[in-house]
């Protein structure tokens, strides 16, 4: 194989092992929240539980101090020490952990984290130990073990909600407990299979990389924060401006909106796999990036823009999955499933300031989305009720790939065909008009789908054909 086209087959490779890998526990994280509409009993249950779990999810970067970032393109780096790496991650996420301690008093103003605050703190320092092991081993290059580890963890943490939830009947608590000991598991399992307890010795501190590590990554802290707010501050808006909105509460607004990410959690499963195995291809292949980064951005999408828009095509019948309460969350999923995609993207473009550790360009630009999302949730839940906050997300995620796409010509031209994107767009965009606003809609929604899968496909089978018809001549060289 020529090698020009080695690192494409190597990113091939790479998703192919986690996507077959990954395959039973993305399969179980699917149907685990159909699964939590009836272990939580009701949608205001889900919803306190989703709205503890979002609490968390804005902790942890705060907690790491953003170290996870570093631990992987710093572990990249040949030049650097990995014990030095690892340790002075695990010091990082210490300190932060201390700060949260002394914080306590604030933390507890989070709505429902005064009633749920041990399980939340141990929600936090769980998942921050295991990213540090699993990051720590992706910079290792050891992906096998990433996906067995993925199997165990969500294996785990099935096993884990039938044992507080159905079993025990602890509710959110029970919920925040099962994360934490499927975190604690696999970092556990990580740890020791991976080696990682031989990379522990404090005498590998390094405090000038300490230094570096921290000034790469804790931009990336109010960037996960911005993050964050785009994509999970939903909930907390909702939960404060739909109390009694049409004869129901705020939690059980929250509830339905949490049950809509369901159908998206598609996008999300496919936009991770190849993202695990396309930040090592970003870091490690230098040679024709424009070229490279242009073509894999073209399939990539080509990819999203066909998922996006069989799963608005199918996402009414598939919340039938769902308890009868939770049937109207499906309003929700159209927009949500935009932000998926945006969300994917925008990863994408991350690893261009991860390329060359331009970590402040990840920060403007979420932060930007950010500032939009707070303005839009608020006048669009005014205007539309609680299904207002989607469309908020989804133009503040579109901003956020505008700027990028704009800020990071300096660093790496993509060719990114505007006017392609703009069509696949338009077209996702009527598909969710003739969903939401027509009686009869089953006949256009698909007649759209297929328009976009028409459109895309070749991109896919392009890259296909272009590998197969490298591997096959030389098996038949081989004979």
């Amino acid at each position: 194989m020529a090698s020009s086209d080695k690192k494409y087959a190597t990113l091939v490779s790479n998703t192919l092992l986690f996507a077959l890998s990954n395959f039973s526990s993305k399969l179980l994280s699917f149907f685990i929240r159909p699964y939590l509409s009836y272990a939580l009993d009701s949608p205001d249950v889900m919803g306190v539980s989703s709205l503890l779990q979002q609490a968390t999810n804005l902790l942890i970067p705060v907690v790491s101090l953003g170290v996870s970032y570093a631990v992987i393109r710093f572990g990249l780096d040949k030049a650097v020490r990995k014990a030095s790496v690892f340790v002075n991650g695990g010091v990082s996420i210490l300190l932060g952990f201390a700060l949260l301690v002394l914080a306590m008093p604030l933390v507890r103003l989070i709505p429902n984290a005064a009633d749920y605050l041990p399980w939340l703190y141990l929600c936090v320092l769980a998942s921050c130990l295991r990213t540090l092991c699993t990051q720590f081993i992706r910079a290792r290059m050891i992906n096998r073990l990433v996906a067995v580890d993925g199997v165990l963890t969500t294996a785990a943490l099935l096993a884990y909600y039938l044992i507080f939830l159905s079993w025990l009947d602890l509710g959110a608590a029970g919920f925040l407990l099962a994360n934490a000991c499927a975190d604690l598991t696999s970092m556990v399992f990580v740890f020791l299979a991976g080696g990682c307890w031989r990379y522990c010795d404090p005498r590998a501190f390094d405090r000038p990389l300490w230094g570096e590590m921290l000034r790469y990554c804790l931009p990336m802290i109010p960037a996960s924060i911005s993050f964050w707010i785009i994509n999970a501050s939903d909930m907390f808006f909702v939960q404060a401006m739909c109390e009694d909105y049409g004869g129901r509460s705020g939690n059980y607004w929250v509830g339905l909106l949490s049950a809509g990410y369901f159908l998206p959690q598609i996008i999300t499963i496919v936009g991770g796999i190849f993202y695990e195995a396309w930040q090592l291809s970003a870091v490690t292949e230098e040679q024709d990036r424009e070229v490279f980064f242009s073509k894999i951005f073209r399939v990539y999408a080509s990819g999203m823009f066909c998922c996006v828009a069989g799963v608005i095509l199918f996402c009414r019948p598939m919340m039938h999955l769902f308890k009868a309460e939770y049937y109207d969350g499906w309003t929700f999923v159209p927009f949500l499933t935009l932000c998926s995609m945006c969300t994917c993207l925008n990863q994408f473009l991350n690893s261009v300031y991860v390329v060359y550790k331009r970590s402040t360009g990840s920060l403007v630009t979420m932060l930007a989305g950010a500032v939009l999302n707070i303005l839009l949730n608020g006048a669009f839940i005014l205007l539309w009720g609680p299904w207002g906050v989607t469309p908020a997300s989804f133009l503040s995620l579109l901003l956020v790939f505008l700027l990028r796409a704009w800020s990071t010509r300096g660093l790496l031209r993509i060719d990114f065909h505007a006017g392609w994107l703009a069509l696949n767009l338009a077209l996702i965009l009527a598909e969710i008009w003739c969903l939401m606003g027509l009686e009869n809609w089953v006949l256009p929604v698909a007649a759209l789908t297929a328009v976009v899968c028409v459109l895309n496909v070749r991109e896919v089978l392009s890259l296909a054909q272009k590998l197969l018809g490298r591997f096959l001549p030389r098996k038949g060289k081989a004979k």
